[in-house]
């Protein structure tokens, strides 16, 4: 029996599991394996996926998976689609639609995501590749003269027309805009800019028609920039992101998964386990990570086979570490007993 949009899109973020963002760009890959002194060939690519696929964490711990085009398509090792490994372990495939964001005409410093030409039929190909779900990511970048109106529109626009697609297609559509954390703002200019950018985009949403109860949205937390003189505390963070979705997202959307942005590991985790203790929230909140769950495996594998399961473990336990924190139920003490 095929599940509804409807059912997809609560699965993604019911029951403290999250979602493993794995959809790297050929250009994203390589520099993360450069960093772990491993080349980026199309052998590599498949064997640590293939590594994180087969782990523990996938089943216990993952709801669904955000594939690239290329990954979508791989087999592992022993001939297995890896689509089939993230279905047999009870998880949801997804893929990244958008082709990435380029330079905006006319907006010095900001760019507009693309990838909307011939994107029907593309939804077709990858919901027979065996796609439940989708991913399209906006960027806003905050500086002394931007974002925009004009940028903030446009990416808004081009969310709400890839979402109408993907439902069109019977496939549920993860809405990313990402306020980069980048710059030098407060954390009250982010938790500005996001509003604004958050407002817009469900408005666009409703002039296209899209069923927000089958859609999820992945927003970033309301944080301070990366060379903020001042950076918040994990209860501001919680705090004012929560105030954030209850002031835009309204309660049809059955889940927000977020994106950790550049956050380290345990301040994602810890962001999102006190949002979770605040408690009263109409949505289902939970992650969907991809550097924040990939950092230590990668670090662990290295490329070497006799690896793997070190890698796995440290997977398996970078995801049980979020999945409590969306439970409500993480700690420091817990996170301090490290994967074997």
């Amino acid at each position: 029996m095929t599940a509804s949009l409807e059912e997809v899109a609560y699965k993604l973020a019911a029951g403290g599991k999250g979602i493993l963002a794995a959809d790297e760009s050929s250009s994203t890959i390589k520099r993360r394996f450069d960093a772990i002194g491993v080349e980026s060939t199309f052998e590599n690519r498949r064997d640590y996926r293939e590594m994180l696929f087969r782990s523990e964490a996938m089943s216990q711990y993952i709801s669904g998976v955000i594939l690239f085009d290329e990954t979508i398509r791989q087999n592992a090792k022993d001939g297995t689609p890896l689509v089939k490994l993230i279905e047999d372990a009870g998880s949801i495939p997804g893929i990244k639609v958008d082709l990435g964001a380029r330079p905006q005409p006319g907006c010095p410093g900001e760019t507009i995501t693309e990838g909307l030409d011939g994107l029907g039929e593309r939804f077709k190909e990858y919901y027979d590749l065996g796609a439940r779900f989708a991913k399209w990511r906006a960027v806003i970048d905050i500086g002394s003269h931007i974002p925009s109106y004009t940028s903030v529109l446009a990416n808004a626009q081009a969310l709400a027309r890839y979402a109408a697609l993907a439902q069109a297609a019977n496939i549920v559509p993860i809405v990313e805009p990402e306020v980069l954390m980048d710059g030098d703002h407060d954390i009250d200019r982010c938790y500005e800019v996001t509003e604004w950018v958050l407002k817009e985009v469900f408005q666009q949403l409703f002039y296209a028609r899209v069923k927000l109860e089958s859609t999820v949205l992945k927003p970033n937390m309301v944080i301070a920039g990366k060379k903020s003189q001042k950076q918040a505390s994990v209860t501001e963070v919680a705090e004012k992101t929560v105030r954030l979705l209850k002031n835009t997202a309204p309660a049809a959307i059955p889940s927000v998964a977020f994106l950790s942005g550049g956050q380290s590991d345990e301040e994602a985790t810890a962001h999102l386990d006190a949002m979770i203790r605040l408690g009263g929230l109409p949505w289902n909140l939970t992650f969907s990570y991809g550097r924040a769950l990939q950092a230590a495996p990668q670090k662990a594998w290295s490329g070497k086979t006799e690896n793997i399961a070190a890698g796995q473990a440290a997977f398996t336990h970078r995801a049980k570490m979020n999945y409590l924190a969306a439970l409500g139920q993480w700690t420091p003490e817990i996170e301090a007993k490290k994967a074997a």
